[in-house]
């Protein structure tokens, strides 16, 4: 059986193509995928068209993608991870 601690997440370890890697809370990455996906050059995923609201929008792209593209040879990726063994 599973250890129920392989199912827990603490935060994200987020990839940006013009950075280095950063460590974020759920609510850290939540509010950044919104500021992001208010800028024109990022290109949304078609299946978001569905959300009215941009927090609803980033919380969809948390809880089911890892990747957004942000524009021309950029990404952006997230992964979780626990802080602690």
């Amino acid at each position: 059986m599973a250890d129920s601690i392989m199912y827990q997440e603490d935060g994200y370890v987020v990839l940006e193509s013009d950075r280095e890697e950063q460590f974020m809370t759920v609510k850290d990455l939540q509010d950044k995928l919104v500021n992001l996906l208010l800028l024109d050059e990022v290109v949304l995923p078609r299946e978001l068209e569905q959300f009215d609201a941009v927090e609803l929008q980033a919380q969809h792209l948390l809880e089911n993608y890892f990747e957004l593209d942000i524009g021309a040879d950029k990404y952006l990726q997230w992964y979780v991870v626990r802080w602690e063994k």
